[in-house]
């Protein structure tokens, strides 16, 4: 069963995923996770996993940000629904590497840190034929 992805929209929501100090970084972005607490957890119509996006300025003019964001959408989109435990929120901050790295790299990136702050289910359905797993160098 594929869950649902909520946005984070209100401030307040992402100050709270930072208040956690839970965060991986990668090359091509920052994923920072909280898990829902009990409150949270205990209404049904709180969708399973909730994702924000942001990007400051450092990556570049307003042209640049919203690309930058638009290609760690398409990566959430990919690897989330599959790949992330339920019950969390997750804000994806984007880098200046976003723009130029190349999207399996930023795929890869984002089931690392998934992997690496434990927020990755056990059953990983394998790369899509379309979209193969980078090669080690």
């Amino acid at each position: 069963m594929v869950p649902d992805i909520a946005r984070l929209k209100r401030r307040s929501e992402f100050l709270r995923v930072a208040g956690t100090r839970r965060k991986w970084v990668a090359p091509g972005l920052i994923l920072q996770v909280r898990r829902h607490g009990a409150g949270n957890a205990a209404r049904r119509e709180e969708p399973a996993l909730r994702v924000g996006f942001t990007v400051s300025r450092k990556v570049g003019n307003a042209v640049a940000r919203n690309r930058a964001r638009r290609r760690l959408r398409a990566a959430v989109e990919q690897v989330m629904p599959v790949q992330a435990k339920e019950g969390h929120d997750f804000v994806v901050i984007g880098r200046q590497a976003t723009l130029k790295r190349p999207f399996a790299a930023l795929v890869s990136d984002l089931r690392t840190a998934l992997k690496r702050l434990d927020a990755s289910r056990d059953e990983i359905a394998p790369a899509a034929p379309d979209n193969p797993a980078p090669r080690a160098r």
